[in-house]
């Protein structure tokens, strides 16, 4: 990535879209500290993410990928992360969050029931909001969400969608966008191309503006399943 900067206010919800390879999932990882950039900085609250302890930054910054790590443990520590801190009522009233309670009333020892570490007895959407719920009870401040682009039953991605809109109120998040449905919640768009920012504005303004790219990638976003993360590159010209 190169000559990326942007500033994004707290509360407020950034879509990032782009083709795949633009560098949507790097800037994520960037910013949970999976790697560090070689020049240049993140700051969270004006500090430095190099000053703030490792594991205080990854509790105040929840994310939830499409591929889900699920341990050979039981539902209560794959919930916790085998925090032995957080009580059977806060992981209920997570689960709840995510209505998977009904789910958890199937399982033969409740939270003591063992998950196999593929995930063996799940299926892509509990994993998916077993994700979410996991979230929920870190409690974080901003949000990474790099949504799963697993095709769901209707009632699952219904589920999935309410838990998003749960999880993403009031709080700061980055989102990066593969389906449409997603940018309709996002507050502001950051659209990358080769690793640098393409077009960055606002949802509404960039929408509405027939000569930005982000409209024309609406546009021309395949009807069938609604997809914008794989579009051709855009034939426009350049400055």
């Amino acid at each position: 990535m190169r000559e990326v900067s942007f500033h994004l206010a707290s509360g407020r919800i950034l879509g990032i879209v782009g083709r795949t390879g633009s560098g949507k999932s790097t800037l994520s990882r960037l910013l949970f500290r999976l790697y560090d950039p070689q020049s240049g900085e993140i700051r969270v609250g004006n500090h430095p993410l190099p000053t703030l302890q490792l594991r205080s930054l990854r509790h105040h910054i929840g994310m939830v990928t499409q591929e889900v790590q699920i341990f050979h443990a039981s539902v209560r520590d794959n919930l916790t992360l085998f925090n032995s801190t957080i009580s059977d009522e806060q992981i209920k009233q997570a689960l709840v969050e995510v209505e998977m309670s009904g789910w958890l009333a199937t399982l033969p020892n409740g939270l003591d029931t063992i998950i196999g570490a593929a995930g063996e007895g799940l299926s892509a959407g509990e994993a998916q909001l077993l994700a979410f719920a996991r979230v929920f009870l870190s409690n974080p401040g901003i949000i990474v969400l790099d949504e799963a682009s697993s095709r769901l039953d209707p009632a699952t991605e219904h589920r999935i969608e309410q838990a998003i809109h749960k999880l993403l109120a009031g709080r700061t998040a980055l989102v990066i966008a593969h389906r449409l449905k997603t940018i309709q919640r996002v507050d502001d768009i950051l659209l990358l191309e080769n690793g640098r920012i393409r077009e960055w504005g606002t949802r509404a303004d960039l929408e509405k503006d027939p000569n930005s790219h982000f409209s024309r990638l609406l546009h021309t976003a395949p009807a069938s399943d609604n997809s914008i993360a794989n579009q051709p590159e855009l034939a426009t010209d350049r400055d």
